[in-house]
């Protein structure tokens, strides 16, 4: 047996200590009341023995016993995997599935990418008119997808044309301070994007990030067709701004897939055409990964609190009975009955007292 307390034991102690000494001394002590019978006094010690097992299934499910059992086999990835995302306003061009943004069709794969490579270290690289480094290199999953969640692209009114390779600098950058500080771990790349230019100047070279780059791929979204994209105002009233126009129509975002593949190229990793229907193919994991199992493996923990809280279940169960019986009883006693006259029975009002008689003396 083990306990994995919720918070550190002592407290728990000081916190229960004396809710317990309350109890018990209720418990024991003897009822003041001499005319009490035997089964009134046993009801009583049976009704606080379960108020104190009450208390003692709260402490037992706060300890949270439990007792080793099982293995599995656990796989880190010792692997920097840094997200280049496109947040210009073709990245919610709904041409993703069923008329969905393709924003939607990056975040899945996203989550398909960290359940893939689980231990890594994640960074978030989002780019428009200019490139942020939206979260460093951290092993929370949970803040990474959160933040994905709640990503949007750029102010339309605000926008004045992108490069696919603003963000050059910025993940070299990344990448060499990562390989600086950590140079025994292996560094991926996964840009997301659709390829369009929509800058005069040719897109700035990743070439120089090859060198940190061990793996990765750039995944491109779109079709050729082309999809309408809404209006992004940057409120918070949830109003629908409608769509982009161009020459009185909806402006039409088009994946430019050459521009995605010579950006693959200087990163020297594969290029692959996204569609909904289709999981993403990634490439296997750096030699860097270990696999635990091979050097033992990691016992699990069968967690037994939950016993405790179906205890504390019941016994509050029973007090909710109890109390519900009292009500009843109380409200049975206070309701007047009422004959076959329609008078009231069983109690005395001061309005039906018997009047008293002439020459009576007052009582």
């Amino acid at each position: 047996m083990i306990f994995q307390p919720a918070i550190n034991v002592f407290l728990l102690l000081l916190l229960f200590a004396p809710i317990a000494a309350l109890v018990v001394w209720v418990l024991v002590r003897a009822p003041k009341d001499a005319g009490r019978s035997t089964a009134q006094t046993r009801n009583h010690r049976l009704l606080w023995a379960l108020r104190l097992a009450a208390v003692l299934a709260c402490f037992v499910m706060l300890l949270r016993p439990g007792i080793p059992g099982g293995a599995t086999q656990t796989l880190a990835t010792d692997t920097d995997i840094v997200l280049v995302v496109d947040t210009t306003a073709s990245i919610v061009a709904e041409d993703w599935a069923d008329g969905e943004p393709r924003l939607d069709g990056v975040r899945a794969d996203v989550r398909t990418i960290i359940a893939e490579y689980p231990g890594a270290r994640f960074a978030l690289l989002t780019f428009d008119a200019a490139a942020e480094l939206r979260m460093p290199l951290t092993t929370d999953t949970t803040a990474l997808v959160g933040s994905l969640d709640v990503l949007r692209p750029e102010v339309t009114s605000q926008s004045r044309g992108s490069s696919i390779g603003i963000a050059a600098t910025l993940l070299e950058q990344t990448l060499a301070s990562a390989a600086e500080s950590s140079p025994d771990r292996s560094r991926m790349v996964f840009y997301f994007g659709d390829g369009e230019q929509t800058v005069s100047s040719d897109p700035e070279s990743f070439a120089a990030s090859a060198p940190y780059t061990d793996a990765g791929a750039v995944f491109g979204y779109g079709t050729a067709e082309g999809g309408p994209m809404r209006i992004t105002s940057g409120g918070v009233d949830g109003t629908d701004a409608g769509y982009i126009q161009y020459q009185g129509s909806d402006a039409l975002s088009v994946v430019d897939e050459q521009n995605l593949q010579a950006l693959a190229a200087e990163l020297g990793v594969e290029y692959e055409h996204r569609t909904a229907d289709t999981e993403p193919q990634l490439p296997e994991a750096p030699t860097t990964t270990t696999n635990y199992a091979e050097s033992g493996e990691v016992g699990n923990v069968t967690e037994l609190y939950w016993i405790a809280a179906l205890v504390l279940i019941v016994l509050l169960g029973i007090e909710l009975a109890r109390a519900a019986m009292l009500i009843a009883r109380l409200r049975g006693l206070r309701t007047p009955k009422i004959d076959s006259a329609g008078s009231e029975t069983g109690s005395l009002s001061l309005s039906k007292r018997p009047s008293r008689r002439k020459g009576e003396p007052d009582e």
